[in-house]
């Protein structure tokens, strides 16, 4: 995933680190300490509650931007204190909360349930995310440059590269405190429109990025709330390219949860939502439309997507930079979705071949492992044991440096299946292998 921010080239690094506390100091450092200094602060005459009095404490003291939730405060009208439903103006404060979310170890559980997919999950519009932008609060004593927006769009695509190569399990917590101890100070600071937009561009990329690895990582109530922040900030910033990705990425992880309908409407949704019509892209939002729509067991609709998915490909640009990761390769793996959603799983198998006969240096690792053990779960389907267990075998050589949870998943079905097939010697052996590696990463997690 590579960011789509329009900046200029890459320059050094601008934000100023905040200072961090002596370690004494911050071990007594508490949050009800946060709101006394709050309260103190006398607006109009009266005192009332407020997050930036504090927040130089405690970025001085935390080393970390907090929320009104953590400084024992009340949240002023129209920002949420918690992270259920978006406000209008708290977008910025709930990255900062997403990020406490997914690092406390006591929420992970739940955070990761699949029960906590939404799929009524209520998707802002264009005009609402647009209009929202007008509620953002700006901090007049700090200020960003060009220089800031290209430090935040290149760790992006360096924290994408990780996550594609390593796993969500290992990317997303970093791209979270870079988005709840950087991005969320450098949405607040002051700076001139142009700047502004593409700061606002440049965050809601990283959104997408971050709610993409949550996905990997299993965390889907998670990733959807980072997917929300990231259309709400496409939305301020005017970037229509992203809202369109968001959507997409959105449909793409109802998708593989199997949820058919909402992975239709979100499908959908981008088609309507793109800003350009080039057949490549066409050939990006039509592939996930036919995987939907199979899954929604609308047949008619899924073939003619697909069709239009290997048409648009076929007029497209060189292959040498597939947008957005999506070439012929990804038109096959939809084509194996299609065909499996229908029933038809000899011909996913095919398909799936027909995948990894065309791959490119634009494909990741990650993909790589979830590809490789649904053909072999299909080639079991079908009853090919002995290919099944190449496959798996080829997946398990390269698992131990992966850090996802979907592979962990996929490599846990692997023992799951072969269980009663271990009469044959390499159904045996992968078997012992698959269940060996997955309980030692499990003991890791």
């Amino acid at each position: 995933m590579t960011a789509s921010v329009n900046s200029s080239a890459s320059v050094s690094l601008g934000g100023r680190p905040h200072r961090r506390a002596p370690a004494r100091e911050s071990s007594i450092f508490t949050y009800s300490a946060v709101a006394r200094v709050s309260r103190s602060v006398v607006t109009n005459g009266s005192t009332r509650p407020s997050l930036h009095a504090c927040e130089d404490f405690g970025l001085t003291r935390l080393g970390r931007a907090i929320t009104y939730a953590e400084a024992g405060l009340p949240a002023p009208d129209g920002i949420s204190n918690g992270s259920a439903g978006i406000t209008p103006v708290d977008s910025v404060e709930g990255l900062v909360d997403l990020e406490r979310q997914g690092m406390d170890p006591s929420r992970r559980s739940l955070l990761g349930a699949g029960g906590l997919f939404s799929v009524a999950l209520t998707i802002p519009g264009w005009n609402e995310v647009v209009a929202r932008a007008k509620s953002l609060k700006v901090n007049k004593r700090a200020r960003v440059g060009e220089s800031d927006v290209a430090m935040v769009s290149a760790m992006t695509d360096r924290l994408s590269d990780l996550d594609d190569e390593f796993g969500g399990r290992y990317a997303r917590p970093m791209a979270a405190v870079f988005l709840s101890n950087t991005v969320a100070a450098y949405l607040k600071a002051d700076a001139n429109e142009r700047v502004r937009t593409k700061m606002l561009s440049a965050a809601s990329w990283l959104c997408y990025a971050t709610g993409w690895m949550a996905v990997d990582e299993g965390l889907h109530g998670l990733a959807q709330s980072y997917y929300v922040r990231g259309l709400e900030l496409a939305g301020a910033s005017g970037d229509h390219m992203t809202y369109c990705h968001i959507l997409r990425g959105m449909s793409v992880q109802a998708a593989n949860l199997g949820h058919g309908a909402p992975a239709v409407r979100l499908a959908n949704a981008a088609a309507e939502a793109t800003p350009e019509s080039t057949p490549r892209m066409k050939a990006f939002l039509s592939g996930q439309q036919a995987h939907a729509f199979a899954l929604a067991g609308e047949r008619a609709n899924a073939l003619m997507s697909l069709r239009e998915a290997e048409s648009a490909m076929d007029k497209a640009e060189s292959p040498s930079k597939a947008f957005g990761g999506y070439g012929p390769s990804t038109v096959a793996y939809h084509t194996s979705e299609v065909r499996h959603a229908l029933g038809d799983t000899a011909g996913s198998v095919q398909s799936l071949h027909d995948h990894f006969r065309l791959r490119d240096e634009s494909d990741t690792t990650r993909t790589s492992l979830i590809f490789g053990t649904l053909l072999a779960e299909r080639q079991l389907k079908v009853g090919h044991l002995e290919a099944a267990c190449h496959s798996w075998n080829d997946v398990l050589e390269r698992y131990p440096a992966m850090n996802s949870g979907r592979v962990d998943e996929r490599v846990k079905m692997a023992a799951s299946l072969l269980k009663p097939y271990r009469a044959n010697a390499l159904a045996q052996q992968t078997y012992d292998r698959a269940l060996t590696l997955w309980t030692d990463k499990a003991q890791l997690s």
